[in-house]
């Protein structure tokens, strides 16, 4: 099939877009042209380079639907009306499947763990918002007109390369910087507020198995998470451990804990992530798609980390 990949070079693109290929699809890959994909993969010589920029193109929608993909995989939608352009304009076309990139950040607070895909959601942010609001517009026009939607939701994206979710909850390396020298760390209230990783690769292999399985795909949302949830504590100890070090973990108030830190920006960051505290279901993905993460959420972050070393973002003392 043609499958178009709106933002290919990105985290999630960089897996799915080789996958493709070696499938024998004929991918589109758009971009905005800034950026090499995260790995380095052949395939990518197989693939048709687009440059646009969904922020500047007028009619971007529409120079999506003229290049008439049996699929487009949307990575980079971000607002309620760029769904519905898109809809609008490739619902003229032979499409036979849009797969929407939304974010478990659509949920918000949760009241039932783990949180099904389908569950009414109440963001927190309008980011949130903004995918939710596009979620349940795709299946309203899957149910009314058959529009051929399905949504994906992942965790928090990991891997090489990518400024990953620390434990205390924000993307401060320093927090891992201080675990390799065997530092004390702080984790907000008492560590338990729960984390959901997913390695990239995991994500792509989702999407993947939506497109092969597009019957049972069409009008269901499915998370893109490990299997298991992690704790902010368990977290801290799972660095601790992977370095050698022995554990040094103190727990202050939240308000406290916002004192220590000193950083407006990056407790906000936690906050909206351990507000949230997510366990995600991927109960349905199994049945209907054969989805099986590769990745544990402990082996994703360490593969993150693995790469901070790498790159000399994090360095161990006398090496």
């Amino acid at each position: 099939m043609k499958i178009v990949v709106i933002g290919a070079c990105g985290h999630i693109g960089s897996y799915l877009v080789p996958r493709l290929v070696r499938e024998g699809h004929e991918v589109v890959a758009v971009s905005r042209g800034k950026s090499r994909p995260y790995v380095e993969d052949p395939a990518w010589e197989q693939v048709e380079p687009a440059y646009m920029d969904r922020t500047k193109d007028a009619d971007f929608a529409g120079n999506i639907a003229a290049m008439k993909p049996d699929v487009v995989v949307d990575l980079i939608n971000f607002d309620l009306e760029d769904t519905k352009a898109m809809v609008q304009a490739l619902g003229e076309t032979n499409l036979s499947q849009y797969l929407f990139c939304s974010s478990i950040w659509a949920h918000g607070r949760a009241e039932f763990l783990p949180a099904d895909p389908g569950a009414a959601k109440e963001p927190l942010d309008d980011y949130g918002l903004q995918k939710w609001k596009s979620e349940c517009y795709l299946k309203e026009q899957y149910r009314e007109h058959g529009f051929p939607a399905t949504v994906i939701m992942p965790g928090q994206i990991s891997g090489p390369g990518w400024t990953i979710i620390n434990p205390m909850g924000n993307t401060d390396v320093g927090v891992f910087q201080k675990i390799a020298g065997g530092e004390e760390i702080c984790l907000p209230n008492f560590g338990m507020e729960t984390l959901h990783h997913v390695h990239a690769d995991d994500v792509a292999q989702l999407f993947d198995l939506a497109i092969r399985h597009r019957d049972r795909a069409l009008g269901e949302s499915f998370h893109a998470v490990a299997e298991e949830a992690m704790t902010l504590y368990g977290y801290a100890l799972g660095m601790y451990r992977y370095f050698g070090r022995e554990p040094k973990i103190r727990f202050l108030s939240w308000e406290k804990w916002c004192q220590y830190v000193g950083d407006e920006a990056l407790t906000e960051h936690t906050y909206y992530h351990i507000a949230r505290s997510g366990q995600y279901s991927i109960e349905n993905g199994k049945r209907l798609l054969g989805y099986q993460p590769g990745f544990t959420t402990l082996e994703t972050v360490i593969a993150a980390v693995e790469s901070y070393l790498e790159r000399g973002l994090i360095r161990i003392q006398g090496e």
